[in-house]
């Protein structure tokens, strides 16, 4: 074999080697090339669908793609959490979802959850706390918690607590409260929304365990008093958390987060992760601004957590008759 003609096939190699290399890259950065859907399983306005859509936002500039937000509401966020499931894994359907469909409803109401919240979804990244309250109305003779706990001790079950109904996040709050302090308040499920809300405002409760943004304005206009809060916010310090107060327990607590099915490729999963978290954190002064708190948590940040409380909610549930 001639000189001339090994350099002639060395060089045909190295171009081969650098085409190959160039198009692996190119094809690796074809995600996303077209639109990706955000399911939302919450109705149009709540306070899901609205944090959703604001990280929807930036993350169509990160990505340089459409993300189509769909509602899919129902069944305690089950219902556009199993479409989820169900989808296609490819990275172009996504979901943001929380607490209720990862681990309140598989725990109070398995029966109506089709999915493993552990087995069939691809946690992506933690978006926000959305803190839980114990609230009274402003003119009632409790001033702080410990107080409340008091009364609760000498009257048992005499007290009542709204929230948004059975095997919610407020609920099993309430429960630990009632576990973690050994006292007996009356539980009172209402429909949710602002049902809870006129509830309390009507005298049909004496207290409500409901989110901070809800109470909020009503505490802003001198109607009602924030006794307790499951997550220590920074915008708002005087509020305790029940450890601050004695107990060495901490409450179980309302989030939100991006998941995909699970089983989407690892190079969709090195553009989407990097995104969400650059995503998230552009969000934080919008959504902390809603009574909320922005901390990025990484995918196994997210998925350790969603464990953790599984397991505490588990108990409660034994414990409060939901589960056997």
């Amino acid at each position: 074999m001639s000189t001339r003609f090994k350099k002639f096939s060395l060089t045909l190699l190295v171009v081969f080697l650098v085409s190959v290399f160039i198009f692996s890259g190119v094809k690796a950065q074809t995600y996303p090339d077209r639109p990706i859907q955000l399911i939302i399983p919450y109705v149009a306005g709540a306070t899901g669908d609205i944090k959703a859509r604001i990280l929807a936002d930036e993350l169509e500039k990160i990505l340089n793609t459409k993300i189509v937000c769909i509602n899919k509401p129902g069944a305690s966020a089950v219902l556009g959490s199993d479409a989820v499931a169900r989808a296609k894994k490819d990275g172009y359907t996504l979901l943001y979802a929380g607490a209720s469909a990862m681990v309140y409803a598989p725990v109070s109401n398995p029966g109506i959850v089709p999915y493993d919240p552990f087995k069939d979804f691809e946690p992506l990244g933690f978006h926000n706390y959305f803190p839980q309250t114990i609230t009274v109305r402003a003119d009632s003779p409790w001033k702080t918690f410990h107080e409340l706990v008091d009364y609760a001790k000498k009257n048992p079950e005499k007290l009542r607590c709204g929230t948004i109904g059975i095997g919610s996040t407020p609920h099993f709050i309430l429960e630990m409260i009632m576990h973690i302090t050994k006292t007996k308040i009356t539980h009172i499920p209402f429909k949710g929304g602002e049902t809870v809300m006129t509830g309390l405002l009507g005298g049909h409760v004496e207290l409500v365990c409901d989110g901070l943004a809800k109470v909020k304005p009503y505490v802003e206009a001198g109607q009602m008093r924030v006794l307790l809060i499951d997550t220590k916010m920074p915008n708002f310090p005087q509020i305790p958390i029940i450890r601050e107060l004695g107990y060495n327990e901490d409450l179980v607590t309302t989030w939100f987060a991006v998941f995909a099915p699970a089983g989407i490729p690892e190079e969709v999963k090195k553009v989407l992760i990097p995104a969400i978290e650059k995503g998230v954190k552009l969000t934080k002064p919008k959504i902390d601004n809603m009574a909320s708190l922005v901390v990025y948590k990484s995918p196994l940040e997210l998925k350790k957590m969603i464990e953790d409380e599984y397991k505490k909610a588990l108990e409660i549930a034994k414990i409060i008759g939901l589960r056997k």
